[in-house]
């Protein structure tokens, strides 16, 4: 009896640690994963006016495709940050597919402790609290930044520009100058 009640416990182990695991990695996740469909892809960066000049910095970047459509189709560098291990794969998978690798990198991290200090455009597909957290730190970038946001606006900083694609909003923020 004493055996089949350890070899039960080693068998409850087995089982709950990769859900305690997921688990855990739900809690570090502030925004769940739904790709922006590609028309509104194309759309953010051309309200954005991405160009060939500019740095674009993706945070929250998921499968990495306004990366590697700011890189392919505008011809910007781009990097995309995300958290989840999963999806920076995935990312790295489709710049090579696209054959923007050169152009374009993809970081594991925390999006609120990274370094996007050199974007000159940063997008954003995340939710309204977290762009509020996020918006002190967006607007310490050099003023000129442009930032560009799907679904979800910056609280009571107004946008300069939004428009509807489909059934989404796009809103376009200038960082200004302070002082």
């Amino acid at each position: 009896m004493k055996a089949i009640t350890v070899l039960y416990g080693m068998l409850m182990l087995a089982f709950m640690v990769p859900i305690t695991m997921q688990a855990q990695q739900m809690i570090d996740k502030d925004v769940p994963y739904v790709p922006t469909k590609q028309e509104v892809v194309e759309a953010m960066l051309t309200l954005a006016n991405v160009g060939p000049n500019d740095m674009l910095y993706d945070l929250g970047c998921g499968d990495g495709r306004i990366v590697v459509t700011a890189a392919k189709k505008f011809g910007a560098k781009a990097v995309g940050i995300d958290i989840d291990p999963e999806r920076i794969q995935e990312a790295r998978e489709n710049a090579q597919k696209a054959a923007v690798e050169n152009k374009v990198a993809f970081l594991q991290q925390d999006l609120f402790k990274a370094d996007f200090s050199k974007a000159s455009v940063v997008s954003l597909y995340l939710l309204p609290s977290v762009n509020i957290k996020l918006r002190p730190k967006l607007l310490q970038l050099k003023p000129g930044t442009r930032v560009v946001s799907h679904a979800f606006d910056m609280g009571d900083w107004k946008p300069d520009k939004q428009m509807l694609v489909g059934n989404s909003t796009i809103y376009l923020w200038t960082v200004p100058d302070v002082k």
